[in-house]
């Protein structure tokens, strides 16, 4: 089914972008982007199914430029060749009605060729019935909650100046957490190849966690502790780099985080090294103008910026050299090199502090100063002499990145795990990153 439905909708792709670009007056220029799915949805609650259903859709975005003017649209495309054509007719008059009304664009990106790819990444995902036998026996007496997400997504573009691409992923994750009545330790298996092993040992560290939240509850006072991110909980803290503190345009404008990273007035721990990996297949190596990224492009290099993402929109407006960002200027398929602690060590190297399984709620408190606020959730612990001693309350904390990623930063452990991207909203979205564990000395909270 997944090979039908990939062999399809590049098929109808083809065809009807041949169809609209066909369309075009002279003085018009077009780009097209797809965004289609082939997908399984389980949600688990209680270990049991109680909600399922399959999504196939196809959605076609459409840009129009004429005489200095820009405008997008997007419709879902229903597969059939002649409905589709009369419906995306409709649009471009439309298009042309409205584009003609709008104001100059002194920014306008130009329509050009920018070259073909053609990458699939391909898997092995369990059917419906055999993933539900999967998950609900192997959490035979575990009150499991969750959410699986799994199948095809692929993106493409085309434009009228001949440019094509093509990328196709075929991927899973199970999105999950084990309760024992008020207490949750939260779990995610992802992939492209369903393992009984791996998803059996997943599973198993998610148990241990929540034995251990059985442990009588310790109070923890507000202050700077010693404290271990797990690689869910560093993934998150790294994340909130997406926020502006890599864009050029952010940097222009005066309010990038990393303002005083850009312009060499403060450096990070030369532990740190991190950059846009497209090799790890989460993502398109192309932007929505069809632009091609390099597979690897350095950010952070030991501590020192390399570069920041560069939009051809951003480096047009203040005469910077693009390097295929997408609009936003957030990393798309974030790497973080990873360091020489081993895992075994981590509560012995973390010695007396905080083990953080999870975060949550995060956002920049004081962006100037690259001061992070969050909280703690799920599995976190107080430990003592390279033990854990019980569970914490929730955690409110406030740092500078320059510092939890500067000076404070002691170590990174030597195995890195995949995140993945699993918001599903109007459609599965691609992306993520992969990111090890991190030793931070003195981080601070402060409720």
């Amino acid at each position: 089914m997944t090979l039908d439905f990939m062999t399809h909708v590049r098929a109808h792709f083809d065809m009807v972008a041949n169809h609209l670009l066909a369309q075009l007056h002279r003085d018009e220029a077009a780009t097209l982007n797809l965004t289609a799915e082939e997908s399984l949805f389980v949600r688990f609650n209680g270990n049991r199914v109680r909600q399922n259903t399959d999504v196939h859709q196809m959605v076609l975005s459409v840009s129009l430029q004429s005489q200095g003017r820009s405008l997008e649209k997007s419709l879902s495309l229903s597969g059939r060749f002649d409905p589709d054509c009369g419906a995306l007719n409709a649009l471009l008059q439309r298009s042309r009605d409205e584009v003609s009304l709008l104001a100059l664009d002194p920014n306008q990106v130009a329509v050009c060729n920018n070259g073909s790819s053609d990458e699939e990444f391909t898997g092995a995902l369990l059917g419906a019935s055999e993933l539900v036998q999967a998950v609900v026996d192997s959490a035979q007496g575990d009150d499991l909650a969750g959410f699986y997400a799994g199948g095809v997504t692929i993106r493409a573009n085309r434009n009228s100046a001949g440019q094509s691409h093509w990328f196709a992923s075929q991927t899973f994750f199970l999105d999950y957490s084990l309760y024992d009545g008020p207490r949750a330790a939260k779990g995610c298996y992802a992939g492209s190849l369903w393992d009984a092993n791996a998803w059996a040992a997943n599973l198993a560290r998610t148990r241990a966690l929540l034995e251990q939240l059985k442990r009588p509850r310790v109070d923890v006072k507000p202050g700077q502790y010693r404290t271990y991110f797990a690689p869910r909980a560093f993934s998150d803290l790294i994340g909130i780099l997406g926020w502006n503190a890599l864009s050029a345009a952010a940097w222009k404008q005066g309010r990038s985080p990393f303002k005083k990273l850009a312009e060499k007035e403060a450096r990070l721990s030369p532990l740190l090294t991190l950059g846009e990996n497209f090799g790890l297949g989460l993502s398109p190596r192309f932007n929505s103008l069809g632009e091609v990224s390099a597979t690897s492009l350095p950010l952070i290099v030991q501590g020192e910026l390399s570069a920041l993402l560069v939009s051809s929109r951003t480096a047009k407006e203040y005469g910077l050299s693009a390097n295929a960002a997408n609009e936003s200027e957030g990393p798309r398929s974030l790497d973080v090199a990873p360091g020489t602690l081993v895992e075994a060590d981590v509560l012995k190297a973390l010695g007396t502090g905080l083990y953080l399984s999870n975060l949550h709620y995060l956002n920049w408190s004081d962006p100037v100063s690259a001061r992070v606020t969050g909280m703690t959730r799920y599995a976190c612990f107080w430990v003592e002499n390279g033990k854990i001693v019980g569970p914490i309350n929730d955690l409110r904390w406030d740092e500078s990145l320059f510092d939890a990623l500067g000076s404070k930063l002691v170590a990174l452990t030597e195995q890195a795990e995949i995140d993945p991207a699993v918001d599903t909203y109007y459609a599965r979205s691609l992306g993520g990153s992969r990111v090890p564990g991190a030793l931070i000395d003195g981080f601070t909270f402060t409720l």
